[in-house]
């Protein structure tokens, strides 16, 4: 007996020094190991692929030594193994400079991270292509060979397989070339391009604020080329500083500010047959852009969508290379603005098209005949479509992810081409959260990434109707998984619905303190972005730095605001020509909810965000500074005349008209700053220019108000760096913990 009942003892210490070992014991998060490796969210593969047959997926991962730097791996389905192609350091030890068009494109494309960062199948699925240190290479599958296909001081960009993968085409200093790969010969398609004539590119505000981030396309049979011919000469020269730690560069760039001349561009098409190009004269079409460009499936027919400079007019267009006509497909309207998609869709008959349209007040997809006459509705009700995934022409199956279920999820559904009831499409994934949704080109795979606030990201493979198959990733956080050691406490958000002022709901989420106490009064940091086209609150995944704060002492609380995406027209429309009022409006209803609440310290909130988020922490600190006490604005916009012509006179209009721009400035208001202030932003920032900081600094001291800057040399808009991410978020992080942080 003796024996048994110490064993018991033993047992039961056992257990209690277990839990005891996990909740006293458990390791502190710190700035420093939310950008170290391994990441805390666990690995996952990096730019999935299907290779043609569905046999196999392609991905790009990291070294355990340099996990920034991409190698080429490939996945056996059936075998459910993996292997490395092709590795970084197998083609190059170390890597070159890259050229300054090349940085801005990656900038564009938020790609980060150096070794193989882009690829693409073959049509056969027997190679893959890919840009590395500015050449071309070609990988053999089944010689599991490297073939390097140009070598030249200049840079190759924009590198693509034809569609039956005859041909390798590129943009080289401002032209396109293609080669053949049967005879390795190369081909210069143009070679005018230079200084400010630009062939097959796509130009800044197209990368940056309309997603194109090419220039040309090949036809599906490879008989053409369409491309875009960009003469930037009309569009202002702005003389702006990138400084370096050790230098300073004077850059000389072709910026639109809103209001003035956009580029002048052109759309041809180019014969492989007789080497001619024939082109559209866009210039007929009126002031505006060149939104999106695609190939019927016949090669006969091209499709392009114009885009007025008022962005209040979207039409299709259809260019027929045999007649060398051209004619109106559809145009769509708005009293705001139009939203651009990749929702259009010709199917293979070559006689009908899907479509997506806001018309409704909410995005759905419609069919239409290649006549331009519309047949029905696919979607409809007052929830969102995300994205036209795929459709299974073979079953008259269509397949896309949508709102349908909650603003805060993305889910996958199926419906028919000739469904008589729109609105109630069969959801196919059921795990609450998000997923983004990738098939295959037969419709026979897709992939869901997928995660949840309890759930870092996941990856599987799954068959059309959703049945699971295999984890690519399942990233279960177990013992061994990077999160672990810090598990015991985390913190989940909770998420609730607030009211604006015009009656429509406002989601928020709230991260709690994990010895949270409803007898004391906390902090609060309000974490925001608030810009049109972006959601913060979603049932996915949190940020590390939110996760750290609420282990710090501070409630974090994040309101989706009107102007957010994914609410539908009515959500986003307030901010027509009003930027920065209702938006901090809503701000302001959640601070006072949040003080409502008897844990919540009225005197001790603040505000953060960068870029537009940066934008509305000023605003915050300016227009209601008896809510927010302090306040960090990082690479904020503070004049939208400074900011560029897409993105701004969408919203906003011309300058010329009215007092918009005035009053969506933050310089009217600066002189209510009562609170603490902080500003950041990077010197060599060609997206919001560093004058935006630089001029508010300047007024801000004019006026003897006190706040606080760090500028960060050589750094972009997105301030990458594993060293200054620490140093910038410990630096927001001690701000806080000076100015409203525990008492």
């Amino acid at each position: 007996m003796p024996f048994h009942f110490n064993r018991r003892i033993q047992a039961i210490a056992i257990i209690v020094f277990s839990f005891f070992s996990l909740s006293v014991f458990a390791e502190e998060l710190t700035i420093e190991r939310l950008f170290s490796g391994p990441t805390l969210t666990g690995e996952t593969p990096k730019s999935l692929k299907f290779a043609p047959g569905g046999q196999y997926l392609s991905y790009l991962k990291g070294s355990k030594e340099e996990p920034q730097r991409y190698d080429l791996w490939l996945y056996d389905i059936e075998a459910e193994t993996h292997k490395l192609l092709v590795a970084a350091d197998q083609i190059a030890a170390s890597e070159l400079e890259l050229s300054d068009e090349e940085k801005a494109r990656r900038e564009r494309q938020r790609i980060s991270g150096s070794g193989i960062i882009e690829y693409s199948w073959s049509a056969k699925g027997d190679a893959l292509l890919f840009p590395y240190n500015g050449d071309v290479f070609y990988y053999q599958t089944d010689e599991e060979k490297v073939t390097q296909l140009t070598k030249t001081d200049a840079f190759e960009t924009d590198v693509k397989f034809s569609p039956k993968s005859s041909y390798v085409s590129f943009v080289r200093e401002q032209n396109l070339y293609f080669i053949d790969l049967a005879s390795g010969e190369e081909h210069a398609v143009t070679t005018e391009g230079g200084n400010t004539l630009k062939f097959g590119m796509a130009e800044f505000v197209a990368q940056e604020e309309m997603k194109r981030m090419t220039g040309y396309w090949w036809a599906p049979d490879e008989s053409a080329i369409a491309l875009t011919k960009v003469d930037e000469s009309p569009v202002p020269l702005a003389t702006r500083s990138e400084i370096y730690a050790d230098r300073i560069e004077t850059i000389q760039q072709r910026y639109p500010f809103a209001g003035s001349d956009n580029v002048e561009i052109d759309l041809g098409v180019y014969q492989i047959a007789d080497k001619q190009t024939n082109w559209l004269q866009l210039d007929k079409l009126n002031d505006g852009y060149l939104a999106r460009v695609k190939w019927v499936g016949d090669s006969k027919r091209l499709s392009y969508q114009w885009q007025s400079r008022d962005q209040q007019a979207l039409t299709l267009w259809l260019y027929n290379r045999t007649s060398e006509t051209q004619r109106e497909l559809l145009t769509e309207t708005s009293d705001s603005w139009l939203n651009l998609h990749d929702d259009l869709y010709f199917l293979n008959d070559n006689k009908h098209f899907i479509w997506a349209s806001e018309r409704s007040g909410f995005k759905h997809l419609y069919l239409y005949r290649l006549d331009g006459s519309l047949i029905r509705q696919l979607s409809s009700g007052d929830w969102q479509v995300d994205e036209l995934e795929a459709i299974d022409e073979s079953t008259g199956t269509l397949y896309f992810t949508a709102r349908k279920k909650s603003p805060l999820e993305s889910h996958l559904y199926r419906t028919q081409l000739n469904a008589s009831s729109a609105a109630n499409p069969t959801r196919i994934t059921t795990r609450e959260g998000m997923h983004h949704i990738e098939f295959d080109a037969d419709v026979r795979l897709y992939l869901d990434t997928y995660s949840s606030p309890q759930q870092p990201k996941q990856v599987s493979l799954h068959g059309p109707t959703g049945n699971h198959l295999v984890w690519l990733a399942e990233n279960e956080v177990t013992g061994e998984h990077p999160l672990s050691p810090y598990l015991r406490n985390w913190r989940y958000p909770e998420f609730g619905e607030l009211k604006a002022e015009d009656g429509q709901t406002l989601y928020y989420k709230m991260t709690k303190p994990g010895d949270f106490d409803a007898e004391k009064k906390y902090p609060v940091l309000v974490y925001v972005y608030g810009g049109p086209g972006a959601q913060r609150v979603t049932k996915s995944w949190g940020s590390g730095f939110v996760q750290y704060m609420a282990q710090q002492g501070f409630i974090v609380f994040t309101l989706d605001n009107r102007g957010s995406a994914n609410r539908g027209k009515r959500f986003e429309a307030p901010i027509y020509k009003n930027m920065g009022s209702p938006e901090v409006d809503d701000q302001v209803v959640g601070v006072k909810y949040l003080t409502s609440l008897p844990y919540v310290d009225p005197k001790r909130i603040g505000i953060y965000g960068h870029s537009y988020g940066g934008y509305m922490s000023l605003l915050a600190m300016f227009k209601a500074p008896e809510y927010f006490k302090a306040g960090v604005a990082g690479a904020p916009v503070t004049d939208w005349r400074l900011y560029d012509t897409h993105y701004t006179e969408r919203f906003m209009g011309m300058p010329g008209d009215g007092n918009a721009y005035e009053n969506s400035s933050v310089f009217p208001y600066s002189d209510n700053l009562k609170g603490d202030l902080l500003i950041y932003h990077g010197m060599a920032d060609d997206n919001v220019l560093f004058t935006h900081s630089t001029k508010l600094y300047k007024q801000l001291q004019d006026n003897a108000q006190a706040f606080e800057m760090m500028n960060y040399p050589g750094k972009k808009h997105s301030i990458n760096g594993r060293n200054t991410k620490i140093h910038l978020y410990s630096m927001i992080a001690q701000f806080f913990q000076q100015t409203i942080g525990e008492q």
